[in-house]
């Protein structure tokens, strides 16, 4: 959630004119995040997330995310659903962008999740999971392990980012390569399911949201995703067991890892950490000075890698 392009009122009235939403009250650009322009649209028809999609988000993915919300929420799965106009259509065209008009869910990301909440996004996760299982959509995770060296090359000399972070990063690229997991169970994920992509309403979860991440890849990867991003200390140093194993209970109420998969979490954990510590390098280097967003620290994301590197990395994972 950004603001990298901005509407003009008359191209806004004209948009809104197509859904049965009402005529426009207000449209506030949202800070947070760094993918996509958002802004939140308050209509005489109640409110919505205005989407205008930039950088990593192609358009000619975006009815890959139309069709996987609705059988999400098919399935009964708290996701918000990409409105259609009078004419059908989800996919609109505002100032240059593609751009959508999205469902409003009730709730609020949270900082600082508690053990409940931590146990109730692992359940939703575990659905979520279940109701993907027969999924057919596909989509490649460019995100994904085969893609990190590139993201690090884009970014260039990666100890202007953080001291040392070259070799650290080139290290662990070639421990990863050489022992990346194959056969584990896979289907769409959503792969960046952080606090401030789960609304909640004290210990319920509310709604899972931007999705624009989400790919064909393994559900344990999916999975330490979440638990890197909900279980630990702002700065990633130190990772809250109680937080953690309610994490993996609330998940193993829905879903029974294979063997497989428990013993890879481990290795998955330093490749999601790895991944995010470089995705957050690249911007730090190229997000526009100009824009108005939030650009993300990545040297918590380097102290996850560290801690999931450590040779008692397993226990993190326990539920009991």
């Amino acid at each position: 959630m950004a603001v990298y392009t901005h509407v003009e009122p008359d191209d806004l009235a004209a948009l809104v004119s197509r859904y049965d939403i009402g005529t426009v009250l207000s449209c506030k650009g949202i800070a947070e995040g760094v993918e996509n322009s958002n802004f939140l649209l308050e209509t005489t028809g109640g409110r919505f997330i205005l989407t205008l999609y930039e950088k990593r988000v192609s358009e000619k993915d975006l009815p890959f995310f139309v069709d996987l919300l609705t059988h999400l929420a098919d399935s009964g799965c708290p996701v918000p659903a990409m409105l259609r106009d009078r004419e059908g259509a989800a996919i609109q065209r505002i100032s240059g962008r593609a751009a959508c008009v999205i469902q409003f869910l009730p709730g609020i990301s949270l900082t600082h999740p508690t053990p409940a909440q931590c146990e109730a996004a692992g359940a939703a996760l575990g659905a979520m999971h279940r109701a993907l299982e027969g999924y057919g959509g596909t989509r490649e995770n460019s995100m994904g392990h085969r893609h990190w060296r590139s993201v690090a090359q884009a970014t260039g000399d990666l100890d202007q980012v953080l001291p040392d972070l070259q070799a650290i990063v080139d290290a662990e690229l070639a421990h990863l390569d050489a022992h990346w997991p194959s056969g584990l169970p896979a289907h769409v994920i959503h792969a960046d399911l952080f606090p401030d992509n789960v609304l909640m309403l004290g210990d319920r979860v509310t709604g899972l949201i931007d999705f624009y991440f989400a790919a064909s890849d393994f559900r344990a990867y999916d999975l330490v995703i979440t638990h890197a991003s909900w279980a630990f200390s702002v700065d990633g140093r130190h990772c809250d067991p109680a937080r953690a194993q309610a994490l993996m209970r609330g998940y193993a109420s829905e879903i029974t890892l294979t063997a497989a998969e428990a013993a890879a979490l481990p290795l998955l954990a330093r490749g999601a950490s790895l991944r995010f510590l470089l995705t957050r390098a690249h911007d730090w280097v190229h997000t526009p000075a100009d824009a108005l967003v939030t650009r993300k620290d990545p040297s918590p994301f380097l102290a996850r890698l560290q801690r999931y590197s450590a040779a008692d990395a397993a226990g993190l994972f326990a539920f009991a």
